[in-house]
């Protein structure tokens, strides 16, 4: 069978097709979160913003929206050892949704929560 995300046959697409439906249209939230361990909290779910083209602004003030709405605002400037294993999951789950992507991909997204 064929994979259709978007109306795209994604098994027809070409490599540079498929890097960009992963950039822009799926999200990832990993059982181990797969934080980036020198960067803040902040600045792990701007990652994804940056790559996709967002200004710096534009990715600090959506990844902040996303904090707060995860009630984990106050951790923003906090790496990743300083949080406890539910605060890495929720910015995990913030990074993934940071693109507004069309489908979420999530394995055991709540094991920490």
């Amino acid at each position: 069978g064929d994979v259709i995300l978007a109306g795209r046959a994604c098994g027809r697409l070409s490599d540079d097709e498929r890097t960009a439906i992963r950039r822009n249209d799926v999200g990832f939230v990993y059982q181990f979160h797969h934080l980036l361990p020198e960067f803040t909290a902040l600045e792990n779910i701007m990652m994804p913003q940056l790559i996709k083209g967002l200004t710096r602004k534009e990715a600090a003030e959506r990844s902040a929206q996303l904090l707060d709405y995860m009630q984990i605002g106050k951790r923003a400037q906090h790496r990743p050892s300083e949080l406890s294993g539910g605060e890495q999951q929720r910015v995990a789950i913030a990074r993934a949704v940071a693109n507004a992507p069309l489908v979420l991909l999530a394995d055991e997204p709540t094991g920490n929560l």
